[in-house]
């Protein structure tokens, strides 16, 4: 498979990029700066300079992609609107297939977050939250698999995590947290066997 993964620079798009890899698929890395990624070399990787702010550029670097799947977060400094200027621009890249990253606690998962994340998050997040939300609704109504996840952690994977559908999580005073190996796994789970196209899902790590 030939998978696409916007935001490869970022802690989980390096797990992306990597554990992809590491399952024998061929990976184009999506990269504002390409030489961000310099260090970074294997057989079957291919990066791409890419800019959501650029949507020609997108197009052009995911054109022959079996699925995009995105880690696309927000870094200090990024100008504000990038997540759904990244969601517009690959809703119209024309992908076969999208894994998109969201936040637990917004839009759909607001509830499921539990009453402390969603007290904090409007305080965390600021103008970043409706940014968060509107992208999640546009690359989920193009028929994206849009995955939130909890607080993310370094540590190793663990395996055995799982996604659950938003409406069957309950709500709870702490949000459950993953590491970023595990999510990263989940999601290329769900790029390889998509159960949630058009729908968010959870992701869960072993308890």
């Amino acid at each position: 498979m030939r998978i696409a993964i916007l935001g490869a620079t970022g802690r989980t798009g390096r797990q992306l990029v990597r554990q992809a890899l590491d399952r024998g698929h061929a990976v184009v890395a999506l990269a504002r700066r390409p030489e961000s990624l310099a260090g970074l070399s294997a057989p079957g990787l291919e990066v791409v300079r890419a800019d959501v702010f650029d949507p020609p550029s997108l197009q052009a670097a995911v054109r022959g992609a079996d699925v995009l799947v995105s880690g696309l977060g927000l870094t200090k400094g990024d100008a504000r609107g990038t997540l759904e200027a990244g969601a517009r621009a690959v809703r119209d890249a024309g992908a076969r297939r999208v894994v998109w990253l969201g936040a637990l606690g917004t839009g759909d998962s607001r509830q499921a977050g539990g009453p402390l994340v969603s007290a904090l998050l409007p305080l965390v997040l600021g103008a970043e939250l409706p940014d968060k939300v509107r992208a999640d609704d546009l690359v989920r109504a193009a028929g994206a698999s849009v995955i939130h996840a909890g607080p993310l952690g370094n540590g190793p994977a663990r395996g055995g995590g799982r996604l659950v559908p938003v409406a069957g999580l309950r709500a709870r005073l702490l949000p459950p947290g993953i590491s970023r190996a595990d999510l990263a796994a989940l999601m290329l789970d769900e790029a390889e066997s998509p159960r949630f196209p058009g729908a968010t899902a959870v992701a869960l790590r072993t308890p």
